[in-house]
């Protein structure tokens, strides 16, 4: 398998403040602990790959403003690929409005600025590195349109299309991308979206991906937060991969660290099972530190301790 792999998406700076519970509807409340830090599904997915030893290459478009330049020299100094990484003049880089409760869970208000702008012109750009990859890896925060595009030119040339349907959009996802789709990573919040099913126990994890997989894609893995993954077995028979069990105090970027995680095991060759602890394994790090890219654990932290 082709080593390369190349994350098309997001790229937000976050604004993190602590709060004792989420507002209510008028309510003012006062919060502590602000601070900023780099975020986005799609950078937070081409750091993890990064820093757990993969051969990232990221495609993502920022404003050139002072958020843009900071998120593209910090992306550089993870060591991945950034050259089709767009600068718009003009244009405001995306930022995430994240409050953080007491017992470390959190609600996202992303707005996107250039993240809207990403283009089959800017796949294009980039198809020499897409078409010469192992995996392709996605998420949502980017125009479906463009994520199409790069999804058939990946499947055209033997890559893994791999896509993590976050957040999942008011509109069902077309059929033009999930038929280009080899793997995808809901969590069990996007999989009742594209179901109507919610899980509620084995039986109703089964019901789930059969459903998902009569879109067209053979794996499906289902992330269930603290209990671990579903999937199904080389025998096609419900398997859960369980989690590591951690404190956790902060679940932001949690499931782009296990995305990120997951490819680049399978890049290195583990099985699909095998895959999803490292997943599981880099996910239980994450979410014992506050932040986005800066919860996101190295190849040793993760490989070494498996």
């Amino acid at each position: 398998m082709k080593n390369k792999i190349v994350i098309v998406g997001s790229s937000n700076t976050d604004m993190m403040v602590r709060v004792d519970h989420f507002p209510q509807p008028g309510e003012t409340l006062i919060g502590d602990n602000f601070m900023t830090a780099q975020g986005g599904k799609g950078a937070n997915q081409a750091v993890a790959v990064a820093r757990l030893g993969g051969d990232a290459t990221f495609v993502c478009c920022l404003g050139d403003d002072a958020f843009g330049n900071q998120s593209l020299e910090l992306l550089k100094k993870e060591g991945m690929d950034t050259r089709h990484v767009r600068l718009i003049p003009g244009a405001a880089s995306g930022v995430a409005l994240i409050p953080v409760d007491k017992k470390g869970e959190n609600t996202i208000i992303v707005a996107s600025g250039a993240n809207a702008m990403l283009s089959a012109d800017d796949i294009k750009a980039a198809e020499d590195d897409i078409r010469a990859a192992g995996i392709l890896l996605m998420q949502l925060e980017t125009p479906i349109p463009a994520l199409t595009c790069a999804a058939k030119m990946a499947r055209e040339a033997g890559a893994t299309v791999v896509l993590n349907p976050a957040p999942f959009p008011k509109e069902p996802l077309p059929a033009e991308l999930l038929e280009n789709v080899d793997i995808i990573i809901p969590n069990e919040t996007e999989a009742a979206y594209m179901t109507g099913e919610q899980i509620t126990d084995e039986a109703s994890a089964l019901s789930v991906i059969r459903k998902i997989q009569a879109k067209g894609i053979k794996t499906v893995i289902v992330t269930v937060g603290k209990l671990g993954a579903y999937t199904l077995d080389e025998n096609n028979n419900l398997m859960l991969v369980p989690a590591f069990p951690v404190k956790a105090v902060d679940t932001v970027a949690a499931g782009d660290t296990f995305c990120g995680a997951l490819c680049v095991a399978l890049a290195k060759g583990y099985s699909l099972t095998e895959a999803i602890k490292v997943g599981n394994k880099a996910a239980s790090i994450a979410v014992t530190r506050v932040g986005a890219q800066p919860s996101v654990p190295t190849a040793e932290e993760v490989f070494g301790s498996m």
